[in-house]
C-alpha cells in the first residue's frame, strides 16, 4: 500500500506543501497545468534552494507582473486577510479580496477533475468556517483578503491537484510545531498560532518548541490543506520509504531548516493473510434528535455519493434518550464530500473521522442461467491463481429481486435458483 508521511518538524504551510510535492518527485506539469486552468493569468516558479545547509524546494507565484513571494510561506504570516505585502500593495484598495462563492466560482469553472476541485473547495470552506466563527459573522459573508488572492488560491488547488495525482492511498502527519512569539493582525496583536489557525487546529496534536525560532510556523493555508487531507497523526509509520522532498518556507533563520520533509512509500506491515488490504475512512456521528426519515434519507444519499457501506445502529445517548450512530465507511479521497453531507443534512455539531485498514476477499462476479433469467453471482475467493479458494458466492439481491417481480413469486425461490445453478456448474 502506497502511503506518505508529512513531517511537520518546521510547521507546514501552503507554498511548503508544494515544494515538498515537487522535491519528492512530483511532475511539477500537474501544478502547472492545475494552475493555468484557473485562468487567473497565475504560474508558479519552481527553484533549488538552501535551508540550513538542507538542499530543497521553493515554490513562488507569478501574478503576471511580478513574482509575489508567497504571503502564505513559512514564516512571513499573520492572519490570512493581513499578511505581510510590499509597501505599494499596502496602499491599494481591497479589490482582489473575493467572497467564498467567488472562489468556489473560479475553482468549479476551471477544467480540474471533480476531486481535485472538491479537496480545494474544502479547504477554502474550512478556513471560512475559522474566519466566520472568529467574527461571528455567516460564512457566506466572509470577505477573503490575501487568502482570497491570487497566490493564495494557487496554493490551496494546487496543492488538492499534487495530492490526487501522487494517489497515495493513506497519509499520515507528525504532530505540529506551531511555533511561538506573537504577531501583528489587522485586529491586534495575538499570540502564536493566530486565531484562524488555532480554530483549524482544534483536535490536532500540536506543540510548540522552546528551542525553535519563536515565529509563526504553521499557517492559516497549511492547516485548512491539512484538515482537508484529513491525515491520521501518528509517530512515523513502519513503511519502506521510496521517495523524500523537502519543501523550503520564505524564511531561512540560522541553525533551523525551515522546510516541510515529505516520506513516500510502501508500508512494510507484514500481511496477516492473503487477502487484499487497503485505507478507509470512517466518519461517525451518534444522533438523538433527528427525524428518522431524515437520517435514512442521508444514508441513501451517502451511498450515492460513493460511500462504500452505511451502517446505522440503534445506541442509547446521555439522559437514556435513544438514538442511532450514523456510521460512514468510505475511501479516503471521498471523506471530504461525505463529512460535508453529514455536517449539512443531520443535526450534528460533529464528526469523528478516522482511518482504518480493511482486509478483502477478491472478488468477481459469474453469471448462471436459471427459469427466472439469467442472474449475477458474487464471489469472494482467498488467494492468487491455482491457489485461489472460494469462501462466498451469494446472488445479487437487486438482480433475484427484479427477476421474482417479473415472474411473480418469491424473491427466496430466486435466490435459491440461483445459488443452485451456480453450484451445479451452469456459470457462465
Amino acid at each position: 500500500m502506497r502511503i506518505a508521511y508529512l513531517d511537520c518538524f518546521a510547521g507546514i504551510s501552503g507554498d511548503m506543501f508544494l515544494g515538498a510535492l515537487l522535491d519528492a518527485g512530483l511532475a511539477p506539469q500537474v501544478l502547472h497545468e492545475a494552475i493555468a486552468s484557473l485562468n487567473l493569468g497565475a504560474s508558479l516558479e519552481i527553484e533549488k534552494t538552501d535551508r540550513s545547509g538542507i538542499s530543497s524546494t521553493r515554490a513562488l507565484v507569478f501574478d503576471g507582473t511580478q513574482i509575489a513571494e508567497k504571503n502564505d510561506s513559512a514564516h512571513t504570516h499573520a492572519e490570512p486577510h493581513t499578511h505581510d505585502k510590499k509597501p505599494e500593495e499596502k496602499a491599494a484598495p481591497h479589490h482582489h479580496g473575493r467572497h467564498l462563492s467567488s472562489i468556489r466560482k473560479i475553482i468549479q469553472s476551471s477544467t480540474l477533475a471533480d476531486e481535485v476541485k472538491q479537496t480545494a473547495i474544502r479547504a477554502f470552506e474550512l478556513l471560512g468556517a475559522s474566519e466566520a466563527k472568529i467574527h461571528n459573522v455567516d460564512v457566506e459573508k466572509i470577505h477573503f483578503h490575501e487568502v482570497g488572492a491570487i497566490d493564495a488560491i494557487v496554493d490551496i488547488v494546487a496543492a488538492s491537484a499534487g495530492i490526487h495525482a501522487l494517489a497515495v492511498d493513506q497519509w499520515f502527519c507528525s504532530p505540529l510545531n506551531v511555533g511561538g512569539g506573537s504577531i501583528d493582525c489587522a485586529h491586534g496583536h495575538f499570540p502564536v498560532p493566530a486565531p484562524a489557525t488555532a480554530d483549524l487546529l482544534r483536535g490536532l496534536p500540536t506543540y510548540s518548541d522552546s528551542a525553535a525560532p519563536q515565529i509563526e510556523l504553521v499557517t492559516p493555508t497549511g492547516a485548512a490543506i491539512l484538515r482537508a487531507l484529513s491525515p491520521t497523526f501518528s509517530q512515523p509509520p513502519v513503511m519502506r520509504v521510496h521517495r523524500i522532498g523537502y519543501g523550503a518556507g520564505g524564511r531561512n533563520p540560522k541553525g533551523f531548516p525551515n522546510v516541510l520533509r515529505l516520506n513516500i512509500g510502501e508500508s512494510a506491515q507484514a500481511p496477516v493473510t492473503d487477502t487484499a488490504t487497503n485505507a478507509v475512512t470512517v466518519l461517525e456521528t451518534a444522533l438523538d434528535d433527528l427525524n428518522p426519515q431524515i437520517i435514512a434519507h442521508v444514508a441513501e444519499q451517502a451511498l450515492q455519493q460513493g460511500a462504500l457501506d452505511v451502517m446505522l445502529t440503534p445506541v442509547i445517548m446521555k439522559k437514556g434518550r435513544p438514538g442511532t450512530l450514523l456510521t460512514v465507511l468510505c475511501d479516503p479521497e471521498k471523506s471530504a464530500a461525505l463529512e460535508r453531507l453529514l455536517l449539512r443534512e443531520t443535526s450534528t455539531l460533529g464528526i469523528r473521522i478516522h482511518q482504518q485498514q480493511r482486509s478483502c476477499l477478491d472478488r468477481s462476479h459469474h453469471t448462471v442461467s436459471t427459469s427466472y433469467g439469467e442472474i449475477r453471482i458474487k464471489v469472494g475467493s482467498l488467494g492468487h491463481d491455482e491457489f485461489k479458494e472460494e469462501l462466498n458466492a451469494n446472488p445479487e439481491f437487486e438482480d433475484c429481486r427484479a427477476a421474482a417481480a417479473a415472474h411473480n413469486v418469491p424473491v427466496k425461490q430466486v435466490v435459491q435458483s440461483a445459488i443452485a445453478a451456480y453450484h451445479s456448474g451452469k456459470s457462465k
